[in-house]
């Protein structure tokens, strides 16, 4: 096996287990289907070696275009466009692929850590609330329904909140969803 072979299965490895069954809970109809359309585009499709990373702001466009392109992958399992679905599937990759030590190390995918959303979900919604006295952050609509401008606002919170605990917001997710499950 080449070295690249075995980077390759890495990421089609993240990919699975990144985003599992739990995840599209809310999804009644072709869950099986859109589950293995969305680990396959993370896995598959994904290019790690083009993640931009010259700015935050690179990295947030390049974060939003995937977005469009998983829900474009979505579409093809289910009627609906769940732009909240896609991004904590895409939020949840991109962590671990930072936190496994072979796709990090042969990306250079550490220096994204700073910039990588706090993958949102119900849980963490409501452990940020709890910390910001919940009147300033949208109601939480849940995943299906979460919009870009929502999840912009509790990702700008979860920044601030998380310099204050002196970490990372991505690394929120261990605490707020242990907290909160």
């Amino acid at each position: 096996m080449k070295p690249e072979d075995f980077i390759q299965q890495m990421q089609r490895k993240t990919g699975v287990t990144a985003v599992g069954p739990a995840v599209m809970m809310g999804q009644r109809k072709g869950i099986k289907g859109l589950l293995r359309a969305t680990q396959e585009y993370l896995g598959e499709k994904i290019v790690l070696s083009r993640i931009p990373m010259s700015s935050q702001k690179a990295y947030a466009n390049w974060l939003d275009r995937k977005t469009e392109l998983l829900l474009d992958a979505m579409q093809k399992k289910i009627e609906h466009r769940p732009w909240g679905l896609a991004r904590k599937a895409l939020n949840l990759f991109m962590r671990d692929a930072v936190y496994n030590k072979y796709l990090s190390k042969h990306f250079g995918l550490s220096k994204l850590e700073s910039w990588l959303e706090v993958p949102l979900d119900s849980k963490v919604a409501r452990g940020l609330k709890h910390r910001h006295g919940g009147s300033a952050l949208p109601r939480w609509p849940g995943l299906k329904h979460l919009k870009s401008s929502d999840s912009q606002k509790f990702q700008e919170f979860a920044g601030e909140y998380a310099k204050t605990q002196n970490t990372k917001r991505v690394h929120l997710d261990i605490y707020l969803f242990l907290e909160n499950r």
